[in-house]
């Protein structure tokens, strides 16, 4: 017998009940505010209407009949929103306000429709959201609008017109939940579809999907916009070209990503090309300019001497005032966290007038100009940097005899100007190897290493007199009692040590930018003339001369690795007395190459060594568990994943460790060659990796 279908005979009745008429029911089960506020709600109301009816019931008195009220158990933010309309008086309080009127009688209790209205409602997915702003910019809305109507700020509504926007694909999977809103606000970071769904694609088969990752894979190949030829180009001009500026709405992106590398490439090197012509129009001999020279490309050159222009009367009385007035805000202001506005403003006009003041251009001599050049580059500020007046061997003037006769001086054989490697499109790497063996590093690789090493090392023996002093006399001691040769009067010198292999970041190092700043403030204060000078030196003071000492000492350090010259010139026991005496004074002067500055990063260490020692590096600096979550990736991969895991740990390869002080060997005993050299095959270049590192796009 099949059972009979209950009909549903009413679904309620609805009527228009005057405002004045309806009061909040306590039996109404929201009590935590939540969502929009009741003054941007009545905002809306005002503006659409009512799109919801409010739930009431009839009011009942002690006697059991209905008192004409009604009380609103399920609806109270709406209620509450035309409460303040009629407040405001907006809206009568006899407007007929659309209800659905549940009877009294009802087995129903009034908090059952409260729970029911709130609980059984499904808030609307956030794809719908974007969506819906989306048809609404193509409706003609603005931006503005939008913001206004729905009570957001425009940034919101550019974060989910964006999210919008992405590759429908990939909106798909969100829907599904396939992915989660921060992976889909990841993707954004480009408007590219084609480009985000080839990221997707290799994200499928990765364990890694965390947003960083995609918005790294989305840009890699891009150029952030603080790099220097960004902030030199500039982005209206990259714009202006046609370029194209990927932005993440939903991060701190500083500024975005250049995605097309090669115009931003060429329109920095038109700008420099026109700099360098105007500059060259000055009289130099020559100009060259490259987006970045490496640290030490003027060794070998001499600096011409120039003079700086002298003030007026009236320029040297407006520069004392502006020096008393910068002198006088600060001491106002001592102490102060933050400077008020006002006085924050005339502190820029007056550094800014000082510092043209003091950034005056150098006036050469026509004649200097006529066998001197220029290097034109742009610094790691994104500023164009002018370097100018530097002779090249081959463009000295000759010397003439004391005696007039006219014959030239032989003044011995010019030292070849220094000029280190440029490397352009990045490092090479080594081969993806499967097995676990550590291989020796390669020779370069410990060149560059032990470059950084130097420089930081001479950088601390410089701050060090004492330790200066101490090494000096040692060179002094060996030449006079151990009868090595030497030349000049005085069989001892400090030769300048060059490194003919260096990595690219070297010339920005903290140690490069400090050895730099000492030895420019020591030649502004050192006379040019010789004679002067020896009277300028006989006059300083002892802490001076201690230091200057200790500067000049620093330029002689020469920790580098070299490869063992089959000519004798090099031999393997000079360098691993060399490396044995780094050692040494590294430790004298206390060296920390984590405090110098060095972190291990693709460039300079991890992108250039097998995936064994990738492993072993994040085995000693994140523990066995961090190896073990990147030892299956491929070695691009691994080595992306190794610099971020490493980026605050202090780790560092062993070339750059500071070595204990082992007890000294006995007669006739050598010294241990450290780790990384003790190894029959260390001088074996390692193969290339014909493999690059696997990009998004692939």
């Amino acid at each position: 017998m099949a059972t009979a279908v209950l009909k549903i005979a009413s679904l309620g009745d609805r009527r228009d009940i005057p405002f004045n008429k309806l009061v909040l029911s306590q039996a109404n089960v929201r009590r935590v505010k939540a969502g929009v506020s009741i003054p941007e709600l009545a905002e809306d109301i005002a503006r659409r209407g009512l799109l919801e009816n409010l739930n009431v019931r009839p009011v009942v008195g002690g006697d059991g009949e209905e008192t004409g009220m009604f009380e609103v158990p399920a609806g109270g933010r709406r209620f509450r929103a035309l409460e303040a309309l009629v407040k405001a008086k907006r809206l009568a309080k006899t407007h007929p306000i659309p209800c659905n009127v549940r009877d009294a009688a009802s087995p129903i209790p009034a908090e059952e429709d409260s729970l029911a209205e709130n609980s059984q409602r499904e808030a609307l997915h956030p794809l719908d959201q974007f969506r819906a702003f989306q048809a609404l910019i193509a409706r003609g809305q603005g931006e503005e609008d939008i913001a206004a109507r729905f009570f957001v700020s425009v940034a919101v509504v550019r974060q989910r017109l964006r999210l919008a926007a992405a590759a429908p694909a990939l909106l798909d999977v969100y829907a599904e939940d396939g992915m989660t809103l921060d992976q889909l606000m990841a993707f954004t970071v480009t408007g590219d579809q084609a480009r985000q769904l080839q990221v997707w694609e290799q994200l499928e088969k990765s364990y890694n999907r965390e947003p960083y990752y995609i918005r790294r894979m989305l840009t890699e190949g891009a150029v952030a916009a603080t790099d220097r030829r960004a902030i030199f180009v500039g982005a209206d001009a990259y714009a202006k070209a046609g370029g194209v500026i990927g932005r993440d709405l939903f991060t701190e992106d500083r500024g975005g990503w250049f995605e097309d590398v090669p115009l931003l490439e060429r329109l920095a090197t038109e700008r420099l090309t026109r700099e360098a012509e105007a500059i060259g129009a000055e009289g130099w001999k020559w100009v060259e300019a490259a987006i970045d020279f490496p640290y030490g490309h003027t060794g070998g050159l001499r600096r011409i001497e120039g003079a700086r222009p002298e003030l007026s009367g009236e320029e040297e009385a407006t520069y004392a005032a502006l020096a008393e007035e910068l002198d006088r805000i600060y001491a106002e202001h001592e102490g102060d966290e933050d400077l008020p506005e006002e006085a924050d403003l005339r502190l820029e006009e007056v550094e800014t007038a000082i510092a043209a003041f003091q950034n005056r251009p150098t006036l050469y001599d026509a004649q200097d100009i006529a066998r001197a050049g220029v290097f034109v580059s742009i610094d790691s500020g994104g500023s164009l940097r002018i370097e100018r007046g530097y002779v090249r061997p081959e463009d000295e003037a000759p010397l003439e005899t004391p005696e007039g006769s006219g014959e030239p001086i032989d003044g011995g054989e010019a030292p070849a100007p220094q000029r280190a490697v440029v490397t352009i499109g990045g490092q090479p790497t080594e081969p993806d190897e499967d097995d676990d063996v550590i291989k020796p590093l390669p020779d370069r690789l410990l060149t560059e290493l032990t470059a950084h090493r130097t420089l930081a090392l001479r950088d601390a023996l410089a701050a060090n007199p004492h330790v200066a002093m101490t090494a000096l006399l040692h060179r002094l001691v060996l030449d006079a009692f151990r009868h090595r040769s030497g030349s000049g009067c005085l069989e001892a010198q400090v030769r300048h040590v060059f490194f003919p292999v260096q990595a690219d970041e070297l010339k920005d190092s903290a140690s490069a930018k400090s050895v730099t700043e000492r030895h420019d403030g020591w030649a502004a204060d050192l006379p040019t003339d010789d004679v002067t000078l020896w009277d300028h030196l006989d006059g300083l003071d002892d802490a001076s001369r201690s230091a200057l000492l200790a500067h000049c000492v620093s330029y002689g350090v020469n920790a580098l690795f070299e490869r063992a010259s089959p000519y004798g010139a090099v031999t393997p026991a000079s360098i691993q007395q060399r490396i044995a005496q780094a050692d040494r004074l590294a430790r004298a002067v206390g060296l920390d190459m984590v405090d110098a500055g060095w972190r291990p990063t693709i460039g300079n260490y991890l992108g250039r060594v097998t995936k064994a020692r990738i492993l072993e590096a994040v085995r000693e600096g994140k523990g066995e568990m961090a190896a073990q979550l990147i030892d299956h990736l491929k070695k691009g991969d691994m080595a992306k994943e190794a610099e971020r895991l490493l980026a605050d740990t202090g780790w560092l390869p062993e070339p750059l460790r500071l070595v204990e002080d082992n007890s000294a060997p006995e007669a006739g005993q050598t010294e241990a060659l450290p780790a990384f050299l003790d190894d029959e095959d260390a001088g074996d270049e390692v193969e290339l990796d014909p493999e690059p590192f696997a990009v998004a796009a692939e």
